[in-house]
């Protein structure tokens, strides 16, 4: 027997993460995976720890040159991911 009230698999998962507020959270994960696609795999070489908490993303990087460059580019780069996020999910970047 069928019922009358069937939803899609991807509806039903929507409506999961609207109704326990986690489609933020998955954003933040979508950003520190893409980090590398983003920025390319140069810079992810040079890249050991990124993490986000309270909106600013700690980007932990090991040479001085990276993080300099970086560090002069952090608006777009900050621009950047909110563009692909489609959100804003990141105000500020931390270099360390």
């Amino acid at each position: 027997m069928r019922r009358s009230n069937t939803q899609s698999l991807s509806e039903v998962l929507k409506e999961y993460i609207a109704q326990n507020r986690i489609e933020s959270k998955l954003k933040e994960v979508d950003v520190v995976q893409g980090w590398e696609n983003l920025l390319g795999k140069t810079i992810a070489h040079y890249t050991k720890n990124i993490y986000i908490s309270n909106r600013i993303l700690y980007v932990e990087i090991s040479s001085s040159v990276v993080k300099n460059e970086l560090f002069m580019m952090r608006d777009e780069i900050c621009r950047r991911i909110n563009e692909n996020a489609g959100q804003n999910v990141v105000s500020k970047i931390i270099f360390k």
